[in-house]
């Protein structure tokens, strides 16, 4: 590590990478999804505009070498890093040593007990995320972490064509289900991007840094919303009549009267609706 470094910002150096790894052993998986920064500044960059203090108890998911780790370390109370890969705990015994607010957590995030993870690690803290996610993994482990409500915000490392989804307006193509779900739980805005030369190995894609902020929607009836946003997605060249035809067993008419009601065009399609609208229709089906 160089003698002018902080220890955060030698972890993304490319020889010091090289070495630590080989020493430990260690090989990249693609199972894993696995890419670690080599630009020091992208890792300072997402703790300062996570805006993080003392008061923040941070979740990091897939600490990697540790270089975000440190970076939420010097700003938060504590961190509590999740790691999938065992061959990773031994690196991070070694580049975390010294940090002791820091908790490494050997688990898979889409199986860890999330409420009990906060309670024994940010007790009187605020928690929030904190992380770059394994690409492989970054639906389902967004859509566990809003689900759970327990984070104020959610500051994240995503592919960038992800993160458009996840601001996309009604009615363009990357606009789907999983733009509605997202938004019903966070209000979201793109921080910025981070280019494949970043990362080693380089990933074929751009990233970007996303911060979602809980902002929960106050559905009138969620369960029927789900099935109404699956239908309408579920068969996106059909008009949204004849999707909740095939999934809803009430009579056409019925269904067509409802979405007259809702001020939805007899011929649009799901695509088209914004959250507000889907959840005006969900209630109205729900009184049929």
């Amino acid at each position: 590590m160089g003698e002018n470094s902080t220890p955060g910002a030698a972890l993304c150096d490319p020889a010091y990478i090289r070495e630590i790894l080989g020493r430990n052993g260690f090989r990249f998986s693609r199972a894993y999804g696995q890419n670690f920064l080599t630009d020091p500044h992208i890792p300072e960059a997402i703790a300062e505009q996570a805006g993080l203090g003392p008061s923040h108890g941070v979740l990091e998911v897939g600490p990697g070498l540790g270089a975000l780790t440190w970076a939420l370390a010097r700003r938060a109370g504590r961190v509590a890093a999740v790691e999938v890969d065992n061959t990773l705990l031994p690196v991070l015994a070694e580049t975390l040593a010294g940090l002791d607010n820091v908790t490494v957590v050997p688990g898979d995030i889409l199986k860890t007990d999330l409420a009990a993870l906060v309670e024994a690690h940010f007790p009187g803290l605020t928690p929030v995320v904190c992380a770059n996610l394994p690409y492989n993994i970054t639906a389902p482990a967004l859509s566990r972490l809003l689900e759970s409500g327990l984070f104020e915000s959610l500051t994240v490392m995503l592919q960038r064509e992800v993160a458009q989804r996840l601001l996309a307006r009604p009615g363009t193509p990357a606009y789907g289900a999983f733009t509605v779900y997202v938004g019903t739980k966070a209000g979201a805005e793109i921080l910025f991007d981070v280019p494949p030369h970043c990362f080693t190995p380089r990933p074929k894609v751009t990233s970007s840094v996303v911060k979602l902020t809980a902002r929960p929607y106050p559905l009138r009836a969620p369960a029927l919303f789900s099935r109404v946003v699956r239908a309408a997605f579920g068969q996106r060249r059909k008009t949204l009549l004849n999707a909740l035809t095939a999934a809803f067993p009430v009579p056409k008419q019925a269904l067509a009267a409802a979405l007259a009601d809702c001020g939805i065009p007899p011929l649009a399609r799901g695509e088209t609706l914004d959250i507000a609208t889907f959840d005006a229709l969900s209630a109205r089906l729900g009184a049929l």
